[in-house]
């Protein structure tokens, strides 16, 4: 079937106005229609990993700051964080399911803040990386814990603490990605420091206040699935069906089938880091179709062994709120699919142009585009690329002390491995990689040719960090 044009794609109702008439069905009987939202079309992808994955674990969105030891007041800290919960309706989000359709309902302002002790021999980030692991599905969906660092190096592959001459406190600020996206992260950080600051709880949230806040919040889920609604005419699905299409073509070999060992408490996954310097004219715009061929490279590399000629494909998060919407914290985002193909970056950068004009697309309209035109493509993919703008979110301060950000890898992923671009003042390059299925000594061969193209060096001659 030619997925150059529209024949072959379904013409019917689309996804989402199929999810819209049954919800709106859904509710029309609920008790409490107030308290009652629709979800996004990232909102109805992060749920439905959310019911496959072992205990109904939910994405998690950590950030990691580390303080010196004594700095975080717990109580004051509790006290902010449910300043937060009280002033923005995402943080009040629970999903449920309402007669077959998932909803998303608003719970009272929770805040739940937890230090976390070290069992014997385990280190401060071990220790958050196994509270993490462990988060349940019920509760607030944003949570912080707070653990003492006792040494510098975590040993199972942290980034390195601040080597001060005093002991360290490491605050692990974490949100259910159904509930935030970057343009999130950055607010929170934000109001998080100045309630803090200003020692406000959530009885300090008018009525007012909470109730404009929440109108926006509707004002903004409903905009966004209006926008959806538009992206997903039979012109955009037709446009995916025809980039997706290459991976349809012939292999000449099958993929080996990956043996997982996964189990409810999976192992960490292997992480490598670096950093690279940006050139004066990297801006934002031209720095993320760079990033997009290198890591286009690492996942060639990575896939080229186990089936040699296929298109891997890529996802990268993309979006923000439609422009009528209010300035609301909440996932409003969309995972762009990438065909990695062999091309030169102006080719690249100009597809990926064309790429954003659709991307509003929901990622599960484009899965049943590339169906419908006989692209045998279940929706998975070989990676994932996040690209940060440390611009747009300022460090967290507590108390007039600025927090030192640092990573803590071993997190479950998504795809078979997972590449973090932070810009600042330079890029820091962090890859990270699913070790029941990729060898290590392949993603570190695929992370120095991916660096090596993104430095402008010859491969193998690449920093690593």
């Amino acid at each position: 079937m030619d997925p150059s044009t529209t024949a072959g794609i379904r013409t019917g109702a689309s996804i989402t106005e199929q999810y819209l008439a049954r919800y709106e069905k859904a509710a029309a009987g609920a008790g409490d229609p107030a308290g009652l939202l629709p979800v996004t079309g990232a909102q109805r992808r992060f749920l439905l990993a959310r019911r496959l994955a072992p205990g109904g674990r939910p994405d998690i969105v950590p950030l990691f700051f580390a303080f010196p030891r004594g700095t975080v007041d717990v109580e004051r800290l509790c006290a902010a964080a449910g300043h937060l919960a009280a002033v923005h309706p995402a943080l009040r989000m629970r999903p449920d399911v309402l007669r077959g359709a998932p909803v998303q309902r608003f719970g009272a302002p929770v805040a739940q803040v937890e230090r976390v002790v070290p069992r014997s021999g385990e280190s401060a980030t071990a220790a958050l990386r196994r509270t993490l692991l462990e988060w349940s599905a019920e509760g607030p969906p944003f949570r912080l814990f707070l653990a003492d660092a006792h040494s510098s190096l975590d040993p199972q592959g942290g980034a390195p603490l601040p080597s001060a001459a005093g002991a360290v406190e490491i605050l692990a600020l974490a949100l259910d990605h159904a509930v935030c996206d970057e343009q999130s992260l950055g607010r929170i950080s934000a109001d998080l420091a100045d309630a803090y600051e200003r020692r406000l709880g959530p009885d300090d949230v008018p009525p007012h206040r909470a109730a404009e806040e929440a109108a926006g919040y509707r004002e903004a889920v409903h905009l966004q699935l209006d926008v959806e609604k538009r992206a997903s005419q039979p012109e955009s699905l037709a446009y995916w069906a025809r980039r997706i299409a290459p991976a349809s073509a012939p292999t000449g070999g099958a993929p080996t089938p990956v043996t997982s060992t996964r189990t409810q408490q999976p192992r960490p996954t292997g992480a490598l880091q670096t950093r690279l310097p940006i050139r004066a004219d990297d801006g934002r715009a031209t720095a993320f179709p760079v990033l997009l061929g290198a890591c286009g490279s690492a996942a060639r590399a990575l896939t080229e062994a186990d089936a040699p000629g296929r298109t891997p494909l890529l996802g990268y998060p993309w979006g923000g709120r439609p422009a009528a919407a209010p300035d609301v914290l909440g996932c409003f985002l969309n995972t762009v699919v990438h065909p990695v193909t062999a091309r030169g970056l102006d080719d690249l950068t100009t597809t990926w142009w064309d790429d954003l004009d659709h991307a509003d697309t929901p990622f599960d309209e484009v899965v049943r585009a590339a169906r419908s035109a006989a692209v045998p493509w279940t929706g998975r993919l070989d990676g994932l690329l996040t690209f940060e703008d440390l611009h747009r979110r300022p460090p967290l301060r507590l108390g007039g002390v600025a927090g030192r950000e640092v990573h803590i890898d071993g997190r479950p992923l998504q795809a078979p491995f997972a590449v973090s671009v932070s810009y600042g003042t330079d890029l820091l390059v962090r890859m990270a990689w699913d070790r029941d299925a990729v060898p290590d000594g392949r993603a570190h061969d695929a992370f120095a040719r991916m660096t090596a193209e993104l430095a402008g060096e010859p491969a193998g001659h690449a920093p690593v960090g």
